[in-house]
């Protein structure tokens, strides 16, 4: 049976996405990289312009080509080319309650399995490697003053790229309780509390127009550039905007702040996703052992120092 695509996966962004999940920006654009890539590739394979491609065209064999040419042609990690997949079953998903006349060759398409891939060790900023980024931006400048105030709020609060980027004057309190009002993944609002350090950054900073990921990304890597030169440690780790939202909850997990504490702090969905902070420092597991194992060589009963006190009195 004839099924054109354009008009359910046009329904798919406009009603499922849009109107019904009311899903984020961020989540519209990955959905619409994903079947840009596919459209493409199945034009290539079926000389097919997208417009008139039929939804049967996208089977199992088609989908199953695709996800191997993100890996082998694109370079893409098993977690990219999941990632894809994820977005590929959620359309499909939808199809099946819209056309079950496909339900087979919609089935076949949900039974390819997401590829196991290996998770990383975290890579974040030791405080010497923090200390040598924030010290780079010319503070004498305007441009190096809002560079240096990105930078600090983005290792002290943890934001991810896109709430940075978000950011408004409406959305920082700096006055008692100063924090930054933010919106993460799912449309979901938390808020960050700020240190006095950089509160007192904030206070003399006048933002000015909105940057793109792009450029935040590039400006970090100009300042990268010059604090590699004082730090040699710096050299042979990559840094992303996304390090120093590690290095923000390594930092909290070295002050003694639980993980579901961090959790919160980060917005994850799940505590356990703030377990692999956990297996990121060897200095961490360093004091484990040592707990584990006192100077007398007997076990005995750990007692935590009081570092949350501590940790609270410099908010």
């Amino acid at each position: 049976m004839s099924t054109p695509l354009a008009p359910a996966l046009e329904s798919f962004f406009t009603d499922r996405l849009l109107c019904q999940k009311r899903v984020s920006p961020n989540t519209i654009a990955s959905y619409r990289d994903t079947f840009r890539l596919l459209l493409r590739f199945a034009e290539q394979r079926t000389c097919t312009r997208p417009a008139q491609l039929e939804l049967t065209q996208l089977d199992a064999t088609m989908i199953g080509a695709f996800l191997d040419h993100l890996e082998t042609q694109r370079g893409n990690s098993a977690r990219t080319r999941n990632v894809r997949l994820g977005t590929i079953h959620s359309f499909f998903q939808y199809c099946a309650l819209r056309h079950p006349e496909h339900a087979g060759l919609i089935a076949r398409v949900l039974a390819i399995p997401a590829k196991r891939s290996e998770r990383r060790t975290v890579t974040f900023l030791h405080p010497d490697e923090t200390k040598a980024l924030l010290d780079s931006p010319d503070r004498t400048t305007w441009a190096g003053r809002r560079d240096y105030a990105l930078l600090l709020c983005t290792v002290q609060t943890g934001l991810r790229v896109s709430e940075v980027i978000g950011l408004t004057c409406a959305d920082v309190e700096l006055g008692t309780g100063a924090h930054l009002r933010a919106f993460g993944k799912g449309r979901k609002e938390r808020i960050a509390p700020l240190t006095r350090q950089t509160v007192a950054v904030l206070k003399v900073w006048t933002r000015g127009t909105q940057l793109t990921r792009d450029a935040l990304e590039r400006r970090l890597a100009k300042h990268l550039q010059t604090a590699r030169q004082q730090c040699s440690t710096l050299r042979s780790k990559p840094v992303t905007m996304h390090t120093l939202r590690h290095t923000a909850a390594m930092m909290l997990l070295s002050a003694g702040v639980d993980t579901s504490t961090i959790a919160l702090w980060l917005g994850h969905e799940q505590e356990r996703t703030t377990h692999i902070y956990l297996h990121a420092d060897l200095a961490i597991k360093q004091r484990a052992l040592d707990r584990a194992t006192p100077p007398n060589g007997h076990p005995g009963r750990y007692r935590a120092p009081d570092r949350l006190l501590a940790f609270l009195e410099e908010l």
